[in-house]
């Protein structure tokens, strides 16, 4: 098939510019390999997942954020609560959320431009393993971070956090390397599952040792620096087996005479941009994925808050209530693998929202115990590495051949760059009615608006658009 729409679903467009065209020749030849892939190189995949999932667990979801909050106040305590880092008046409370923004913002100017070099180069695998042990050794160095060297903290969890990003981008992009269309759900669904499981057994190991720390002749705060660098450490040994098991293939697209990696890594980047639009049912999910995935991160983010604050929660439960999230995703995530063979993908990605929008509403009108909390929070769990996992397949059959690096990197740019807006609207939701439910029910509007979106989605079409094999079941 061709690797770019058929000239009857193409606008008219004005002539190329002589850097889209030199792209254009050079990849005018270039003829789409089928799907090579042993069942050992999608298990060496699946462990990337497993490896990185420690990061996001262990580092960004339960201890880097109050115990680098900590460190900063300790600088704080002879400033009235602000700190100046490189002249700028930071109050200490914000810091670790500052960094956090900062990450994002980069990786939004750097990962697209990262994308477009890997899908010119045979570098993928290389770059993968790059930025993994890169994130894993600014990880690792977390273990120095202590009394009030904030600036430490927040250095090695940029450089982590960028990486983590970057990293995701080469790993997502394998996948239409290492599955066909008609296993892609299946293949997606399975590494997701080995994530949450991963992320969920070091965060089990690092809890017991948190909470025994005093028993074991530790100071607490001792026993989260171990755990903030064996999150690093296990970042960077699960991440040799993909490093072992996955290939290096040659490009599609072939770099154009006299031109270098990172000025066609640019160039191409406009190209994409451009050409969007002759995608239009890609660009249509793209928007309908930022919607309803903000909406599945402002949930993750704030639950806790919620739970603690409108329920009266303790840490325990709150703690107890991470945990049980990652193992039952663990099994939701192969759940809705296989449900999509027999339901079709884009309808088990719209079942996940319908029963998203569910939980919101639920948790605004009847939500009362902890017991119901943890029924809701079960709930939450089936869904959630399903609809993620399932998004990035079928994200994978919409993007043309040779660019899964590139298109890759603007799904996570998209992904980031708006995830601000679902805590936006809870913030104020609850600024303006001081109710933590009606915070809560306001985030439903995500899942609605990305629902209606997703529905309008002709995902054979787009699929077709991109020149790719429609899979047996949709």
């Amino acid at each position: 098939m061709n690797s770019k729409p058929s000239d009857s679903n193409q606008p008219e467009n004005p002539a190329p510019d002589a850097g889209a065209a030199e792209m254009a020749e050079a990849q005018a030849d270039a003829t789409p390999a089928p799907v090579k892939a042993s069942r050992r190189e999608q298990i060496g995949w699946y462990f990337y997942d497993w490896a990185n999932s420690a990061f996001s667990t262990t580092v960004i979801t339960v201890f880097l954020g109050p115990y680098l909050t900590t460190v900063t106040q300790n600088a704080a305590q002879a400033t009235g609560g602000f700190v100046h880092p490189f002249g700028i008046t930071v109050y200490a409370d914000s810091f670790f959320s500052y960094m956090v923004s900062l990450s994002v913002g980069l990786q939004v100017l750097f990962l697209p431009i990262l994308g477009a070099i890997a899908d010119y180069s045979r570098m993928k695998k290389q770059m993968l393993g790059f930025f993994a042990y890169l994130g894993a050794f600014a990880t690792m160095g977390l273990y120095f971070l202590q009394g009030d060297n904030y600036l430490l903290g927040g250095l090695l969890f940029l450089i982590a956090n960028l990486s983590f990003g970057a990293s995701i981008v080469f790993y997502n992009a394998f996948l239409p390397e290492i599955a066909s269309p008609d296993e892609r759900d299946k293949v997606s669904s399975q590494g997701w599952a080995l994530g949450y499981l991963g992320g969920g057994i070091l965060l089990l190991l690092n809890l017991i040792l948190f909470l025994n720390a005093e028993s074991l002749g530790l100071e607490r705060s001792h026993a989260v620096r171990i755990s903030l660098a064996s999150a690093g450490l296990w970042w960077a040994i699960f991440t040799v087996i993909p490093m072992i098991s996955l290939k290096s293939r040659a490009p599609i697209k072939q770099l154009p005479p006299g031109e270098g990696y990172v000025s066609v890594g640019f160039k191409q980047l406009m190209h994409t941009l451009s050409n969007l639009p002759l995608y239009p049912q890609t660009l249509l999910f793209l928007v309908a994925y930022l919607l309803y995935n903000d909406g599945i991160q402002t949930v993750i983010a704030l639950s806790s808050q919620f739970g603690s604050q409108e329920l009266g929660l303790g840490e325990s439960s709150l703690i107890s209530l991470i945990l049980m999230v990652q193992f039952l995703a663990f099994v939701g995530a192969l759940l809705f693998g296989y449900l999509s063979g027999w339901l079709g993908t884009k309808r088990a990605i719209i079942l996940s929202l319908i029963i998203w929008t569910g939980t919101v509403v639920y948790a605004y009108a009847w939500l009362r115990t902890e017991l119901q909390f943890f029924i809701m929070g079960g709930v939450i769990a089936i869904v959630l590495g399903g609809s993620q996992a399932l998004s990035r397949s079928l994200f994978s059959l919409m993007i043309p051949k040779g660019q899964e690096a590139e298109y890759f990197s603007l799904y996570e740019v998209s992904e980031r760059g708006t995830s601000w807006l679902g805590p936006l609207l809870f913030g104020l939701a609850l600024q303006y009615t001081g109710s933590y439910r009606i915070g809560i029910l306001s985030v439903a509007v995500f899942f609605i608006l990305g629902l209606v979106l997703l529905i309008f989605v002709n995902a054979r079409e787009a699929i077709l658009e991109a020149g790719n094999e429609v899979p047996a079941r949709l």
